[in-house]
């Protein structure tokens, strides 16, 4: 038996796509200009805080879950003074009223503590995913690039 919680074949219509590109973005932008302003902690307001939740960061060949990240971000977070990311590219494909993929090129500075700065570019995807309280990212992983 097959059960479902509505119909999900049915195609998104373009008005549709254009809000949910225009949702995730604005939350993508928030995201990164929130880590800024507050520190790396304020990355916990895009999580999706669900055990289906999952992140493979930069430099790293497994997967990390959302109580692991927030181990790791609690430990590291008092290390930097700022972080500054802005998207170079971002593209955002719409895949149900609840669920977007998307993928782009980022620049990240970062200063910590002693005033030492260092810029990466960073490549990303992931998959968002629509909660009550907005949208959240629910998986994805994050790649260093070389800056070019």
């Amino acid at each position: 038996m097959i059960a479902s919680c509505g119909d999900t074949t049915r195609e998104l219509t373009d008005v549709e796509k254009t809000i949910i590109v225009n949702e995730v973005a604005e939350t993508l932008e928030n995201y990164y200009s929130d880590i800024a302003d507050k520190g790396l902690m304020a990355e916990f307001d895009y999580l999706d805080s669900s055990r289906d939740f999952f992140w493979v960061p930069p430099g790293s060949a497994v997967a990390l879950s959302y109580d692991s990240i927030y181990r790791v971000l609690g430990q590291n977070a008092q290390m930097f003074r700022s972080i500054v990311s802005e998207w170079d590219t971002l593209g955002i494909t719409p895949l149900s009223p609840e669920l977007a993929l998307y993928t782009g090129r980022l620049r990240s500075t970062a200063t910590d503590t002693s005033g030492v700065t260092s810029t990466v570019r960073l490549v990303e995807t992931g998959l968002m995913i629509k909660r009550r309280d907005g949208w959240k990212l629910l998986s994805g992983q994050t790649s260093a690039a070389p800056l070019d």
